[in-house]
């Protein structure tokens, strides 16, 4: 057991230290990388394409690529908004890594991008231990999945610096108690701001990209809790944190 849990530390190690490098060379040429999680079925991608119509609308350099286990059919939605798009299939790999974002990015991405929106696998599980890179974490739910999400998922939405409810527009239909959202978000993540969007109705449609730019502008953004106290854990005592992501959010607003 105790090699098993060795092994892991070491593997979030490597990619730490892979993810903070990317951090670094992106940031020299000016892009900035959004990391977007959620279940499958969150609506992710309606509101990932709306936010990329709206930047091309507004002369905002985006790109966007889209990791999925199978099929290229997000890809294909995304690519509707003219931006550049890119698709990567992980062959069973639940989630992305940062050397996987490295490799894929590497001869693709356009010099002037200036962010970059990294659809993650669905799942709020595995993406949750991986830091990509990412100067903005946004986890989203629909409201669909039920108001105790962030706390059967409290690493994914305790490490969020933007959590965003999606399908707004059929709140009132499925019973959405959106009160009891948001008190459960803050139980696992205190100050953390939340949107109210709607792919269909319109409903928030600019406020991640403006929250995206904002970032990308040098701006301060929301630093978890979560985040700080593993930041504070590696630094007294020298070992790596399960919490990924961390090193990046500890950071952002200090």
């Amino acid at each position: 057991m105790c090699r098993e849990v060795d092994l892991h530390q070491a593997v979030l190690a490597k990619n730490d230290a892979t993810a903070a490098t990317l951090r670094a060379e992106l940031a020299a040429r000016g892009t900035t990388v959004v990391n977007l999680l959620s279940s499958p079925g969150s609506g992710k991608t309606a509101l990932l394409e709306a936010e990329l119509l709206l930047a091309r609308d507004r002369g905002v350099p985006v790109a966007a690529l889209t990791a999925d286990l199978a099929t290229e059919n997000d890809a294909m939605r995304l690519a509707r908004s003219g931006v550049p798009v890119k698709q990567v299939l992980t062959d069973g790999l639940c989630h992305l890594e940062a050397g996987m974002l490295s490799r894929h990015i590497d001869g693709w991405l356009p010099d002037a991008t200036r962010l970059l929106f990294v659809e993650n696998v669905g799942n709020l599980v595995c993406p949750a231990s991986y830091d990509l890179g990412e100067s903005l974490r946004v986890v989203l739910a629909s409201v669909t999945e039920g108001e105790d999400k962030p706390l059967k998922y409290p690493t994914a939405f305790g490490l969020a610096q933007l959590v965003v409810i999606t399908k707004t527009d059929i709140a009132e239909a499925v019973e959405f108690d959106e009160a009891a959202f948001r008190a459960h978000v803050e139980q696992v993540n205190p100050g953390v701001e939340v949107l109210l969007t709607s792919a269909r109705g319109g409903t928030g449609i600019g406020a991640l990209l403006d929250r995206a730019v904002a970032t990308a502008d040098g701006g301060v953004t929301h630093a978890p809790v979560m985040a700080r106290q593993e930041h504070i854990h590696r630094h007294e005592h020298g070992t790596h944190s399960h919490t990924a992501g961390s090193g990046a959010l500890a950071q952002s607003g200090s």
